[in-house]
């Protein structure tokens, strides 16, 4: 039974998903110091649409249907055009770790949200959980990531990017369950760059006066952090369920913490510290039960 439910497979693709998730945050930052915050999402993106057109090629993937292509464009726009424009720009001002800390309420966010439009219950655990998280982020937005007792405008860039992806994840469930969530995934991704090449102008002129750490960087950013972690996301969840994936993803802020300070010396403050811990108590409390009850519906459809 033991070696039944240690799978290295899934193991290494929960490991994966995570340390590509955690690396994005430093990198962002060190793509700012040569790159504007729009050129890093639309270079970013070009290099991630461009690798997931050759695999949609080789996959033969078809397109989406005509009916839903407006509101797939809506969701790209959300999940990847706001979201990284807003986190690049929050990233100016404030510390990978804290940013990935503040990202980390969109599981929160999501349950909120599933609540008023999806009429779902959250229950008493979700209630708390989602007040014990906001509490933390009040935390980390009175202390910052200094220490100083200003709150700091990137912080409201990186919620704002937060509820943005969490609108993203609400709504697209239904094209999920029609197109698979690697088609989708990459359909979300075309729609946000289209969006996004309305800051094309400078790029080239931007790319030529950078430094090739930066470029290479924000190379990294469009391949690793945008795509490989969605398969892995997608390859977990069809092995183990929905709930199971996700259960891991509350370790991203621990490795961004420790590849920024690895990486560009960031020594997160305390108040930082005791904010991220109190939103990430928050975020798992808010879950707890309802990954419980999913894990519960999984197994008593595989006993039908």
């Amino acid at each position: 039974m033991m070696f039944k439910t240690f799978n290295l497979k899934i193991i290494s693709a929960h490991f994966l998903m995570i340390l590509l998730w955690a690396s994005a945050f430093p990198g962002i930052r060190v793509a700012l110091t040569a790159y504007s915050p729009e050129h890093i999402s639309l270079l970013r993106l070009l290099v991630g649409s461009f690798v997931l057109i050759i695999i949609a090629v080789i996959t033969k993937t078809p397109l989406p249907a005509q009916k839903d292509i407006p509101i797939i464009l809506l969701l790209g726009f959300l999940g990847f055009t706001v979201y990284q424009v807003a986190l690049n720009y929050g990233e100016q001002t404030i510390s990978a770790g804290v940013a990935s800390l503040l990202v980390s309420t969109t599981p929160i966010f999501t349950a909120l949200l599933a609540v008023f439009f999806y009429r779902e219950k959250l229950g008493l655990s979700g209630w708390l959980g989602s007040l014990v998280g906001f509490c933390g982020v009040a935390f980390i937005s009175v202390g910052g990531s200094t220490g100083n007792f200003v709150f700091n405008t990137g912080i409201i860039l990186v919620l704002i990017a937060s509820l943005s992806e969490s609108i993203y994840f609400v709504f697209q469930r239904r094209y999920v369950e029609k197109y698979g969530a690697l088609p989708f995934t990459m359909y979300a991704i075309w729609s946000g760059t289209i969006f996004m090449l309305l800051f094309s102008s400078g790029l080239s002129e931007a790319i030529m006066d950078a430094p090739l750490n930066a470029t290479f960087v924000t190379l990294y950013l469009g391949i690793f952090p945008t795509i490989i972690p969605y398969f892995m996301l997608a390859y977990v969840t069809s092995r183990t369920g929905a709930a199971e994936a996700t259960s891991t993803l509350y370790l991203t802020s621990v490795f961004a913490f420790l590849i920024a300070w690895i990486w560009l010396g960031e020594v997160p403050h305390f108040s930082a510290l005791t904010g991220g811990l109190i939103t990430l108590i928050g975020v798992f409390i808010a879950n707890i039960k309802k990954e419980d009850c999913i894990k519960e519906n999984n197994n008593a459809q595989s006993l039908n």
